[in-house]
């Protein structure tokens, strides 16, 4: 076990393994509502996000928002607000995660011609951030504070 990896785990942070896709993203498993799904680790996005044709398969429940979204060649998108949902990581959990909900068909198109798999949305830093998060590049592995 590296000295990283045993020190953390002293802290109380779990080891989550993530996979390099075509596109040189990190992808990483998660439950919402206790449905898996595939995602992106995103630093840059401030929020989690979850693609509007995913709301019935999430069980999420949206309402308007006023905040426009914007990433991936993509400006000025309209986006719902997902809130009191459950998230697990790995090991890692938490409640009451506020969702953003948009488009994300431009991603998707995005790694389908770099021959990447689709995702479900992206893990942003919002949830970086709650679980004091460290990611070992050289591993790929990202670690979270229970």
């Amino acid at each position: 076990m590296s000295s990283l990896k045993r020190f953390l785990r002293k802290k109380n942070y779990t080891p989550i393994t993530l996979r390099l896709t075509n596109t040189d993203h990190f992808e990483i498993s998660a439950k919402i509502n206790g449905i898996s799904g595939r995602f992106i680790l995103d630093t840059g996005a401030s929020n989690t996000c979850i693609g509007i044709d995913k709301i019935s398969r999430f069980g999420l429940a949206s309402e308007a928002s006023e905040v426009k979204a914007a990433g991936a060649g993509a400006t000025n998108m309209e986006t719902l607000i997902s809130s009191k949902n459950k998230i697990e990581i790995g090991q890692w959990k938490k409640k009451n995660l506020k969702i953003v909900l948009f488009d994300l068909v431009h991603v998707n198109e995005a790694l389908s011609a770099q021959n990447a798999l689709p995702v479900d949305g992206i893990i942003g830093a919002d949830v970086l951030k709650q679980g004091k998060a460290i990611i070992d590049y050289e591993k790929y592995c990202v670690y979270l504070r229970k």
